[in-house]
């Protein structure tokens, strides 16, 4: 069970043209900006990766500007693990649980989230909040994460999970997100 205190999240790859061209895509963006205002909400830390931005594009705005002043993490390989600096971010961040959210399921997603787990992280990929240009790739990463030990999850069900009580002071702001 995921719980606030050790959780936090990872933003992977929102960008440019290729947010605009995944299945779904408008519901991805939507989704994936209710995520992110949930985990902030509840204190969670954020790692916000960037795939070659030079060539794909800058983070959509939406997303970008809920970040502040926070940089992305660039990254040319599509397994954020191989960054050094999304490595650094996750000693930072000194959390066990990770959701994972972004584009494309099935590639910087799947790599990054198996990753993770391969290194004993308790990982979350929000189901809800992921997408490829073609359904099936991102239909074929969600079959494979259940062999990986990444867990799957969706947005409702795992703000919910964090939130725990209705009487938290977070609460409210979470049943917003989700109406």
């Amino acid at each position: 069970m995921l719980n606030k205190e050790d959780t936090g999240l990872i933003v992977v790859d929102i960008q440019g043209k290729l947010a605009s061209i995944v299945d779904e895509s408008e519901a991805l963006i939507e989704n994936c900006t209710k995520l992110i205002q949930g985990a902030k909400a509840l204190g969670l830390p954020i790692i916000w990766l960037e795939q070659n931005p030079e060539k794909l594009g800058k983070t959509v705005d939406s997303v970008a500007e809920l970040m502040g002043e926070q940089s992305p993490v660039e990254k040319y390989t599509f397994d954020g693990c191989n960054e050094p600096n999304f490595k650094h971010a996750l000693n930072e961040a000194q959390k066990h649980s990770w959701l994972v959210c972004g584009i494309e399921a099935h590639i910087c997603v799947y790599q990054t989230a198996t990753h993770l787990a391969n290194l004993n992280f308790d990982v979350h990929v929000v189901s809800d909040c992921v997408s490829s240009r073609d359904i099936n790739n991102k239909q074929l990463a969600l079959n494979k994460f259940c062999n990986e030990r990444v867990k799957l999850t969706g947005l409702e069900m795992c703000l919910y999970e964090l939130v725990k009580d209705c009487r938290a002071p977070e609460f409210k702001l979470i049943l917003s997100l989700i109406k």
